[in-house]
This record gives structure tokens, C-alpha cells and sequence, in this order.
């Protein structure tokens, strides 16, 4: 049998066991945080970022040669097409919204004549299961954003007053609501229905 010699370390020479070789491979997990700090500082953009895009593509198109001129200035204007696009569209649906709404609430108006007919009357006696009723009611219509207007003694305006008789009355120097029969309604801005008066008009 052949002796085989096996060499043995002298002293002073290093001996890389499992913790040495383990010492340079790199944590696995250490090396993905850095990646995604990269990742995450290459992911900000500041306002200047932004505008040097945008004054980039304009460079871009400008510099761009005859045949690719006229494509990006193509999908320059395919890009504003569809930004307006998406501002009528979302115009739209806010005018379909409100046009619900006032659907709704011009529904609530009749209810809400009945119960200031039985307010006058009183009918609408504190603390009873009508008034809680009644209440509730106009919360609801509040909430929604209808409002009431029309009071006797202010001035007539045609565009917010249903004049339905007029009354010559002497000292009145202009038309002047002298009596409101059934008051109007707005949704907003939108004009429900008009107030209508009694209209108290100088006198011959």
C-alpha cells in the first residue's frame, strides 16, 4: 500500500472553517433593503424632476427629425384629446349627480308645503310623534342642500318671485312682497321653484 502524505498546517497560516467561508458570502437579506433603497430614492420625484420632463419632451419634439416630428406632435395632441376627454366626462357626471339630486328633492317639496300648512295651523305641537316626523323631514332636505326663500317685505325680484296678484298700496314706492303663499326652493345654485307672492305695487 502506497503511503499517501497528507500536509499538515504550519503554525501561523489561516485556516477558513464554516464561519469563515460564511463570513463572505453577504446577508441575503441585507443586500435586498439595499436594493430597495435604490429602488425607493429612484422612485421620488421632486417639481423638478417633472418640469425637466416636460421641457425635455418639448427639446425632444423639437429636435426630432422630420418623420418623427409630426408622430410625437401627433401624440402630443392625442394626450391633451384625452385629458379633455376625461374633464367633460367627469363634468358630466357631476351634472348627472345634481340632476339626481334635484329629482329627489322636488319630490320632498309637496311634503314639505304640507307641513308648513300644518305648522300655521298648529298642528306641529312640540314633543309629538308628528313634529319628530317633520323635523326628521327637513333635516333630510337640509342635508341635501335645499334651502327655502321668500319673505314678506322684501323687494320683488321676477327672477326668484312668482308674482300671482298685485296689490296698489299706498306709501309703496316699489314692488315689495307683501304676502308669500307658497315659498321657493333651491338646490344650490338651482332654482327649484320659484316663490310665489302677493306683491304689494305703488298705487295710482
Amino acid at each position: 500500500m502506497t503511503k499517501k502524505d497528507f500536509e499538515q498546517p504550519e503554525e501561523g497560516d489561516e485556516v477558513l472553517g464554516e464561519e469563515g467561508s460564511e463570513a463572505q458570502v453577504s446577508d441575503p437579506d441585507s443586500q435586498e433593503d439595499i436594493v430597495e433603497d435604490d429602488v425607493a430614492e429612484e422612485d421620488e420625484l421632486t417639481v423638478e424632476d417633472i418640469l425637466g420632463a416636460m421641457q425635455s419632451d418639448e427639446a425632444t419634439v423639437a429636435d426630432a427629425p422630420a418623420a418623427e416630428h409630426d408622430l410625437l406632435l401627433d401624440l402630443k395632441r392625442l394626450q391633451a384629446e384625452y385629458a379633455n376627454y376625461r374633464r367633460r366626462t367627469e363634468e358630466q357626471r357631476e351634472a348627472e349627480i345634481e340632476r339626481a339630486k334635484g329629482a329627489v328633492a322636488k319630490g320632498l317639496l309637496p311634503v314639505l308645503d304640507d307641513l308648513d300648512r300644518a305648522e300655521k295651523h298648529g298642528d306641529l305641537e312640540e314633543g309629538t310623534p308628528f313634529t319628530q316626523i317633520a323635523e326628521k323631514l327637513r333635516g333630510v332636505a337640509e342635508r341635501m342642500g335645499v334651502t327655502a326663500y321668500g319673505v314678506a317685505g322684501e323687494a320683488f325680484d321676477p327672477q326668484q318671485h312668482e308674482a300671482i296678484f298685485q296689490a296698489p298700496t299706498p306709501g309703496v314706492e316699489t314692488a315689495t312682497v307683501l304676502e308669500v303663499v307658497e315659498v321657493g326652493y333651491r338646490l344650490g345654485t338651482t332654482e327649484l321653484r320659484p316663490a310665489k307672492v302677493v306683491v304689494a305695487v305703488p298705487a295710482e
